[in-house]
């Protein structure tokens, strides 16, 4: 002898869930009053929502923004930490891959602009900026942590694609500093995030003068910093140049674009004539060898 089950559906009389008719359900949405199985049910402040109309009010509750127009995400910096993870990951496979290969295929020298040397490889310009040195621990570790503390600051304000960008363009504006004020001979190659860390320098450097704010703490940060890159050997000064400036041009960008619905159009085209700027004046270098 088998015990059945009455078929679950509205000719059974039992309450189906919708996107699920074959399960029964008794637990209704509180705002559409229509039945809802486990897998979509969503707890709300009182009882529980159907995933339907937690997604119809997700798209008709407009995003918090920034102070800039990015969206504005609480808790964590992720991109800063993203930034950070891969820097961290790129060092450890400095030591793991063998015969010194990431170095080599993924730093950047003025060297390689040369046709002698070989192909000109401009995304190096880019990786340099996640490469750092294997003999000096303190070169990755000052640079995360100055890192960490910029992008705490600047990340939340600008919103994560904003910040992320200037970052990114700072990087490779260290790299075409570094590029233009350096001679092609003697050859040295340049690795680390400090270009990209001195475009954030410049980015909080405008961001605190456009909001009102008092920037004598972060021009003598900058300072000092600036002195000990013409002070300590091995200290590409050049990238730190070329990245702050990067950075302050990008940051003016997204923070003097004007008010209203085309913001972003002006900010992303704003970021686009620094990156335009960068590749002209790589440009103009390399054809000058």
């Amino acid at each position: 002898m088998s015990f059945g089950y009455p078929a679950a559906g509205p000719s059974a009389g039992v309450p189906v869930c919708p996107r699920h008719p074959d399960r029964p359900s008794y637990v209704r949405c509180q705002r559409c009053g229509r039945p809802a199985c486990p897998e979509c049910q969503r707890a709300a402040a009182v009882g529980f929502q159907c995933i339907d109309c937690v997604n119809e009010l997700k798209r008709s509750t407009p995003s918090v923004r920034s102070v800039y127009g990015g969206t504005a995400v609480a808790g964590r910096p992720v991109a800063t930490l993203a930034l950070i993870a891969a820097c961290v990951l790129v060092y450890v496979l400095q030591w793991i891959v063998p015969g010194d290969a990431i170095f080599q295929n993924f730093a950047f020298a003025s060297v390689f602009a040369d046709p002698q040397y070989g192909q000109f490889e401009p995304w190096r310009m880019l990786t340099a900026a996640f490469l750092h040195s294997q003999g000096f621990v303190l070169h990755i570790a000052l640079n995360m942590y100055t890192l960490w503390i910029f992008g705490q600051a600047l990340e939340p304000l600008l919103g994560r694609a904003r910040f992320l960008a200037i970052y990114l363009l700072s990087a490779i504006g260290g790299s075409a500093g570094y590029f233009l004020l350096t001679p092609l001979l003697p050859v040295t190659a340049v690795v680390g995030a400090s270009g990209a860390i001195f475009g954030l320098f410049g980015a909080l450097l405008v961001i605190q003068r456009h909001r009102g704010g008092d920037t004598t703490q972060l021009w003598i940060l900058i300072a000092i910093n600036g002195v000990i890159g013409f002070m300590v050997a091995g200290i590409a000064w050049q990238a730190h140049l070329g990245g702050f400036i990067t950075g302050a041009l990008g940051a003016a960008a997204v923070a003097y674009a004007p008010r209203g619905p085309r913001r972003v159009l002006f900010q992303a085209g704003g970021l686009a004539v620094v990156a335009l700027l960068l590749v002209l004046a790589t440009v103009f270098r390399t054809a000058s060898v």
